[in-house]
């Protein structure tokens, strides 16, 4: 298909309307939603994934990966982004358990910034005191994950300078 991802998609639906249960079809198809930037039918089409494979932790990657990037649009209401900022954490961490690599350090990158961008929304939508406590943990949980990454691979200055954004807002937010 060489990429073009709008005429996978075609070929790929109807391959799923033939056999809705090949999994290896649907995985295709989320991948190609995804590279179309089509994230809600990307979801539901790993989502088929997992129900037939629970233990394929590329489909909750690139599921977390499609719920990160609605979780960023601002043009859904807060507890929209709120619901597929924590779907992708939850699938991240699904990803990590299931993975035949435990300490895939894509996974906890990705993780850590799921929980730093989590932990950014809920000191921004403060509306209970549960939600500050919220946002401090999941920053905290964030911190804990990008370190990983960067004991794994010491000369990641990004990972170190998202630690230290994260730091900073934790001590600002602590008060």
């Amino acid at each position: 298909m060489n990429g073009n991802f709008k005429s996978a998609v075609k070929q790929l639906e109807k391959a799923c309307l033939v056999d809705s249960t090949n999994a290896n079809a649907l995985w295709m198809l989320g991948y190609s939603y995804y590279h179309s930037a089509d994230y809600k039918k990307s979801i539901t089409a790993y989502s088929k994934v997992i129900a037939i494979k629970p233990t394929d932790a590329s489909a909750y990657y690139y599921r977390s990966r499609a719920k990160s990037f609605l979780g960023k649009d601002m043009q859904l209401p807060a507890t929209e982004r709120e619901k597929y900022l924590l779907g992708t954490i939850h699938d991240l961490t699904k990803a990590i358990a299931v993975s035949p690599d435990p300490n895939d350090i894509k996974l906890f990158q990705n993780r850590g910034i799921a929980y730093r961008e989590y932990g950014l929304f809920k000191l921004e939508h403060v509306s209970q005191p549960l939600d500050k406590n919220r946002g401090i943990n999941s920053l905290k949980a964030s911190v804990s994950d990008l370190e990983k990454v960067l004991n794994a691979n010491p000369g990641r200055d990004d990972i170190a300078s998202l630690i230290d954004l994260s730091k900073s807002k934790l001590a600002s937010s602590s008060h």
